[in-house]
């Protein structure tokens, strides 16, 4: 029974921390000073793939949706959202349609919006 209760327990701790982790609660704004500082790189997928484990990845863990199964960011699910372009993510980053919380320009830069764009259309094709 103990047993039983300490598996429980620690389930609905990482199904708090998910959930949580994953609210529409704006970023913090501190986050733009550490993109800012990034070195400009002429491979903007290196930056995209670092940019996107920095603010996409605790919520689309390898191309998923922790809290919205039907909105992975796999290219099946982004062309059957009409996703098909840089524009189109970016454009959802800034507004989001779900409980994805809100990038605007002041927490990510529009260069470094577009280069997760870039890095999701060909990671998860």
């Amino acid at each position: 029974m103990l047993w039983k209760m300490a598996k429980l327990s620690v389930l609905l701790v990482v199904t708090t921390g998910t959930v949580a982790g994953c609210s529409k609660d704006e970023p913090k704004k501190h986050a733009a000073t550490q993109s800012a500082s990034a070195p400009n790189s002429r491979e903007p997928l290196r930056d995209g793939e670092a940019l996107f484990k920095q603010y996409c990845a605790p919520c689309h863990p390898n191309g998923g949706n922790a809290s919205d199964p039907e909105r992975t960011l796999y290219g099946s699910a982004l062309k059957r959202n009409q996703i098909t372009t840089p524009d189109d993510i970016v454009r959802i980053m800034r507004n989001p349609l779900s409980r994805m919380i809100r990038f605007d320009a002041s927490t990510l830069s529009d260069r470094d919006a577009r280069a997760i764009a870039e890095y999701v259309l060909k990671a998860f094709r």
